[in-house]
């Protein structure tokens, strides 16, 4: 990849548009289902989406001001989803929180990329490398989200469901 600002930028926002579609589309109860005991639903990783973009944008902000920045711990200080919000209400949500991303990730240049702060669990780390895992972690729980939502399709599918052998989540 010559320019990860620009491919990181691409993938970033294509997907509020691909939560807001799966809002719109798929019934709620579908949304809300785990694939498996212990495991997040498509709104759970949406919501968590929601609960990290701030973070992400936050770590942009250390990176620029020299400052060094602490873990996130979803177990902790993440949300679930409240039962009064709509999954349209949360795709909303999560493109208002990219919109601003978007435009913090606009305002780096090429040379920024090289800065470093040290990240309370990993140790150093570069501006360029947490805007890889950005990256990585939003398309990470977009597949998660949509792996859930596979499972009652997988487990209806009779002789087809060696096909799916590697996407599936829960005993049958």
């Amino acid at each position: 990849m010559n320019d990860i600002l620009a491919s990181a930028s691409d993938v970033l926002s294509a997907n509020p548009a691909r939560w807001a579609s799966l809002a719109q589309a798929v019934p709620a109860d579908l949304l809300s289902q785990p694939p498996a005991p212990g495991e997040w639903s498509a709104l759970e990783c949406l919501q968590h989406l929601i609960d990290t973009e701030p973070v992400f944008q936050f770590r942009v902000d250390a990176f620029l001001a020299g400052r060094d920045f602490p873990a996130f711990d979803p177990d902790s200080q993440g949300t679930k989803p409240e039962a009064t919000r709509t999954p349209a209400d949360l795709a909303a949500e999560y493109a208002r929180l990219r919109a601003a991303s978007l435009d913090a990730l606009a305002r780096l240049t090429p040379g920024d990329l090289d800065r470093q702060a040290v990240h309370q669990e990993l140790g150093r780390v570069t501006l360029s490398e947490m805007v890889y895992e950005w990256v990585a972690h939003d398309l990470m729980h977009t597949v998660q989200a949509e792996r859930a939502l596979m499972q009652p399709f997988i487990r209806g599918c009779g002789p087809w469901l060696k096909y799916f052998k590697d996407h599936v989540r829960s005993p049958l």
